[in-house]
């Protein structure tokens, strides 16, 4: 372990704190604008409201992580539910690692607080869609122990699609 990654303090964000709300704003932001994110910056109106839009829904709960005070990563979760299970499940919906602590497993110890609070809630099942081109993050996410879903074999695996309204 590095001295920097022993710094990093990993916890449930409180969308109503104001300095919490503007970490996982200017991290999402950061994610956005980067190619993997989509090269576009969020729109305005989604940095406004972004923080009370969340804290509106008891289902959403967002893990920061901070290095000697200062925001470094996010991951942004939205609790479903299985129906083949009977019981909830959580979507890992963004994960943010800045890139001054890529490497330095930020993104295994937001997990861990992920895995932690999914199990309190009673979930069946962490899940996540990643762009297959991400390498490094395939590898931290089967590194975390997520991989390819199926049911039967012979019908192959999940493929995550989307149809915007």
């Amino acid at each position: 372990m590095t001295a920097a990654s022993a710094q990093i303090e990993v916890f449930i964000a409180d969308y109503l704190n104001a300095a919490h709300a503007a970490a996982l704003v200017g991290l999402l932001d950061a994610y956005a604008s980067d190619p993997a994110g989509g090269g576009q910056p969020l729109d305005a109106s989604v940095r406004e409201s972004l923080p009370a839009a969340l804290a509106a829904r008891p289902q959403a709960f967002s893990v920061l992580a901070y290095d000697a005070g200062q925001p470094v990563g996010l991951i942004n979760c939205i609790e479903g539910f299985s129906t083949f299970a009977a019981r909830p499940l959580v979507n890992v919906h963004d994960v943010v690692v800045l890139p001054s602590h890529r490497g330095q497993r930020v993104a295994q110890k937001m997990f861990a607080r992920v895995e932690e609070e999914a199990r309190r809630r009673g979930a069946c099942k962490l899940t996540l869609e990643v762009l297959s081109g991400n390498a490094p993050a395939l590898r931290a996410y089967e590194r975390e122990g997520f991989a390819g879903y199926q049911l039967d074999p012979a019908f192959g695996t999940a493929v995550f699609l989307q149809k915007k309204l």
